[in-house]
């Protein structure tokens, strides 16, 4: 705020000299004037960082001048100062987009707290959280050397994604690069909480909520016939942050009246995860039930086209007997489609929705450079899904709900993360390509590496085999598999993109939510 430029306008600007002289003190400038015209002769010749402006002035009046002085400098805050509390003044006043609105008479701290809320605001705010992160930065540290349980890993993903959307849009950008390091710590010491106990959890040895059990204990208890109608949306390969950015948006038309997160199966990718929810199955069980709808990793065919048929079947074996849709939206006339007949599916008792468009944002900034330039990073990919989100199908569905008697689930099947080092890995043809996880039954790989998890009985981990010897390995942390077969080039080509299939927070702990309209 030391040395900030304020125009004051006011037919008596001369009992206002207290004010000023005040303010000078406070290391500001201010330049007096008495009427609208001298206030935009004084714009024309100079540039401020905040004008007060009179309300009732004789001549050329406050609103009339404030409009003036929108079109000479748009961006130049104002705030209106006036002795009227009329609610059309202020109406009129605010949607002129003022910065702020004052009552006569003003005292001096009034002033200054204005002023420092506008030209110091920022900076305020940015010192602020950087000091509440410090605070906040040895409780996490030290949770790490705990030992957590998975709700409590949870809840460290949860307090590690506030700090980084609070630090993202402060000035002072070092404390933000300590939350990156401190982040890549606690995905360290999750690797090893998810190696030491993920075996135990298939077992049924107190594990978290996993993708089989989404639907029965999360979404099956919440349907109510005849009272209202249930929809079930799955944003595929949604991250705890994207739905952070997403929920304030939704907040304007629902109340948001619970959030959770639950963890996601190895390997945290679309086939395993999407269908063992739909299933509510483990996969290894999936394709011993239903040889026909599953597709291996190494055999062609696409791995996700029975999601209906599965969903049809759980409903049955949970003796539920509902009326149900089941809709998947790949392109945007899809949603486009679905979101003009929203309103029909309101018969049945549960409705499925599931959105691929953050799946397909994720694997298209692996093979195009304008979406790498678009979103290099996590805030600007944020950024980008938060744009998709306002201009989407599915914010039209869910404006077009909000006043029928609907509930409305938010969940996903697993998150991203954004790949950083490569890890050599040799594999015959039949290996599967994803670069977080590889399936196949002669691997070679640092066996010692801590960044690789692997499993060498599938069975164990309740994972389908193509083969007798069929090992998965799981790329950890910020890791991703690269052949030697031309090592640089790959690397160069996946490094920073965002993948999933691996062991990290972001791709294993994601959110659920829960929606009634306002």
């Amino acid at each position: 705020m030391q040395g900030g430029k304020i125009l004051w306008v006011d037919d008596e600007i001369d009992l206002l000299k207290p004010h000023i002289l005040f303010l000078e003190q406070k290391g500001l400038s201010i330049t007096p004037v008495s009427n609208g015209q001298d206030a935009l002769q004084t714009l024309n010749q100079e540039e401020f960082d905040l004008i007060f402006l009179d309300e009732n002035m004789p001549g050329m009046s406050g609103l009339e001048t404030l409009h003036q002085i929108r079109n000479m400098r748009p961006h130049t805050p104002v705030v209106m100062i006036t002795k009227s509390e009329e609610e059309n003044l202020m109406n009129d006043a605010l949607g002129s987009q003022i910065k702020d609105y004052l009552i006569k008479p003003v005292n001096p701290n009034q002033i200054l707290l204005a002023c420092k809320k506008i030209l110091s605001g920022k900076q305020l705010v940015s010192q602020k959280i950087n000091q509440e992160y410090q605070k906040d930065f040895r409780n996490i540290g030290m949770a790490f050397t705990d030992e957590l349980s998975a709700d409590e890993w949870a809840e460290i993903y949860k307090k590690l994604v506030f700090w980084e959307l609070q630090l993202e849009n402060t000035e002072d950008k070092n404390m933000l690069e300590i939350l990156q390091d401190q982040k890549a710590e606690a995905n360290v010491n999750f690797t090893k909480f998810i190696t030491a106990n993920y075996l135990e959890w298939i077992k049924g040895k107190n594990a978290p909520l996993l993708s089989p059990f989404l639907l029965p204990q999360k979404v099956f208890p919440y349907i109510k016939s005849g009272e209202y109608s249930l929809f079930f949306i799955l944003i595929d390969c949604l991250r705890y942050d994207q739905w952070k950015v997403f929920e304030p948006i939704i907040a304007e038309y629902y109340t948001i009246t619970q959030e959770e997160t639950y963890y996601s199966i190895l390997p945290t990718a679309t086939q395993y995860a999407r269908n063992a929810i739909f299933a509510g199955l483990f996969p290894e069980e999936i394709a011993k039930k239903f040889p026909k709808f599953w597709v291996n990793d190494e055999e062609e065919g696409g791995k996700n086209l029975y999601e209906a048929e599965f969903l049809k079947e759980q409903i049955v074996r949970h003796r539920l007997n509902i009326r149900h849709s089941y809709n998947k939206i790949l392109t945007t006339e899809e949603g486009n489609q679905l979101s003009e007949n929203i309103l029909n599916l309101m018969h049945n008792d549960l409705n499925v929705i599931v959105i691929n468009f953050i799946d397909l944002l994720s694997h298209a900034r692996s093979e195009m450079n304008i979406i790498k330039e678009l979103a290099p990073d996590e805030p600007a990919l944020r950024s980008l899904t938060r744009s998709w989100f306002i201009h989407s199908s599915l914010l039209n569905m869910l404006k077009k709900l909000k006043d029928q008697k609907v509930k409305i689930i938010i969940s996903t099947d697993h998150g991203t993360i954004r790949v950083k080092k490569p890890l050599k890995i040799i594999g015959d043809r039949n290996t599967t390509t994803n670069l977080r996880y590889k399936q196949g039954k002669n691997l070679n790989y640092d066996e010692k590496s801590r960044q690789i998890f692997s499993i060498k009985k599938p069975e164990l981990a309740k994972l389908p085999k193509s083969t007798v010897s069929g090992t998965y390995a799981f790329a950890t942390e910020d890791c991703f598999f690269v052949y030697p077969n031309n090592y640089n080039y790959y690397v160069n080509f996946y490094s920073d993109t965002f993948q999933h299939g691996g062991i990290s927070m972001e791709e294993m702990i994601i959110p659920i939510a829960y929606l009634s309209p306002r």
